[in-house]
């Protein structure tokens, strides 16, 4: 009884942060500029980190790129110095602790401590909307997309509590993209994306210190939705999404 007495006393600042939240649906935010920083970009040497760095050589950064793949990551590196940025592209194995921090070494050193020292710095995470709701045969895709969510929310929820407001935080979690990962990906939230797409509003939700990006946006609305409706709704609710992709052993029709 207490706790919902406390609870009570916090009305007034709920309606006066909904009201200034949506206010800030209508005034623009101003990007940020990054001309000149460093942006560390893993998996550079194709799809979406590719084209990521593609957008901050535009913008004038100084790119450190990893990449397995050797001539993937070479090749974006000239194509962002060609678009008149710095780039450094290295052979990274991202799932191999002691190549990260011996090419930690070579790059910044360190990231998140020295970000800490200096309270400035932006960490992107690239999860999924896989990372927010379970979705049948791909087991360990999802839980590895929550994994990512987590790290994110937890991270920011750090960053705050030690005062480090100039350490900023993003988490990219957009619907199927047309990568190949998945064989004929279809729903009905939409067509699946063109990694151009996702990569403009990412970076565009860098600039503007995003927190969360959902592409599409509605799939913000049901995340919302997932946690307040009754289980059986739910239910209901995804077979109209009609989430759909090929290659999955095991998955059968209905009538096959």
């Amino acid at each position: 009884m207490k706790f919902f007495l406390q609870c009570l006393q916090l009305l007034p600042l709920l309606i006066i942060f909904t009201l200034e939240s949506l206010l800030k649906l209508f005034i623009p935010k101003k990007r940020k500029s990054v001309t000149g920083e460093v942006v560390l970009i893993t998996g550079a040497g194709h799809g979406i980190g590719r084209l990521t760095a593609y957008e901050f050589a535009k913008l004038k950064s100084k790119l450190v790129l990893w990449d397995i793949n050797k001539h993937g990551v070479e090749d974006t590196a000239a194509e962002c110095r060609r678009l008149g940025a710095k780039a450094h592209a290295f052979v990274v194995d991202c799932s191999n602790r002691e190549d990260i921090y011996s090419s930690a070494k070579k790059t910044t050193k360190a990231f998140l401590p020295v970000m800490m020292e200096n309270n400035h710095g932006h960490i992107v995470t690239v999860a999924s909307a896989a990372g927010h709701t379970g979705v049948p045969f791909l087991l360990a895709y999802c839980s590895s997309k929550f994994a990512a969510v987590g790290f994110h929310k937890a991270l920011t929820e750090e960053l705050a509590a030690l005062e480090r407001t100039g350490v900023k935080t993003t988490c990219l979690c957009p619907n199927f993209i047309n990568t190949g990962f998945i064989k004929n990906p279809s729903t009905a939230l939409g067509p699946t994306l063109e990694p151009e797409e996702v990569v403009g509003k990412l970076v565009n939700g860098i600039l503007t210190e995003q927190k969360m990006i959902f592409i599409p946006s509605s799939i913000s609305f049901l995340t919302v939705m997932e946690k307040i409706l009754p289980e059986r709704f739910l239910a209901f609710l995804k077979r109209k999404i009609n989430i759909r992709f090929d290659a999955v052993i095991g998955y059968k029709t209905k009538g096959q």
